[in-house]
């Protein structure tokens, strides 16, 4: 029996969780149906362009958990090693140490990447520049900062694969360890003991 949601806000989670699960084209509106307990006329209620703008909302709540527990902190933080470890400790929580699928890099290695790539290039393009500014924060040169953030981000994507491909999320964590090493400067480190490193943002995951 179809259950009734307060809110739009109520189904994307689940929806998130289908679409990482089974992709754009294999999302079909039964098993959409069947995850979030609404019938046809409630989804289509809640999303009349159907899947394409439940992808739509579900890239926006996961924009918006990246920006508030990533991106902002990256940005703006004073101390830049605890935003950097807060980083790779969120991270970490978010994909579940590598057990999680990256519904955003999924969607930009799809047949579907060009509907939806401007919010698949600004969920990449606002984590590699947010942790360039920390790194050259840090007192490193912009280039070499460009450099070290994308290796991250893109170190950090390809254990998400790997570990997902051999079922071992060691693979995950030794890349999330690998990374706090090269990023966070040895200098500072004895300065920051105690620094809270856990994940800023303990919401709701989307």
């Amino acid at each position: 029996m179809a259950r009734i949601v307060a809110e739009r806000a109520d189904v994307i989670a689940p929806l998130a969780e289908v679409f990482r699960e089974h992709g754009y084209e294999g999302a079909s509106l039964a098993l959409i149906g069947k995850a979030t307990g609404l019938g046809k006329g409630s989804l289509y209620h809640f999303f009349p362009n159907g899947k394409e703008e439940m992808v739509r909302a579900v890239l926006g709540e996961i924009g918006q958990w990246f920006e508030d527990a990533v991106y902002s902190p990256l940005r703006n933080e004073s101390d830049v090693n605890g935003a950097i470890c807060a980083m790779l400790a969120s991270t970490d929580q978010y994909f579940k140490s590598g057990r999680r699928v990256c519904l955003v890099g999924a969607l930009a290695v799809a047949n579907t990447r060009d509907l939806f790539a401007q919010a698949i290039r600004g969920y990449f393009v606002a984590w590699v520049d947010a942790l360039q500014s920390a790194l050259i924060r840090q007192g490193r040169e912009a280039d070499q900062s460009r450099l070290l953030a994308e290796e991250a981000v893109l170190a950090i994507q390809g254990a998400i694969v790997l570990s997902r491909a051999l079922d071992d999320p060691a693979v995950f964590q030794r890349a999330i360890d690998r990374f706090r090493r090269r990023l966070v400067i040895e200098s500072d480190a004895s300065d920051n003991e105690g620094t809270d490193v856990s994940p800023q943002n303990e919401g709701r995951l989307v």
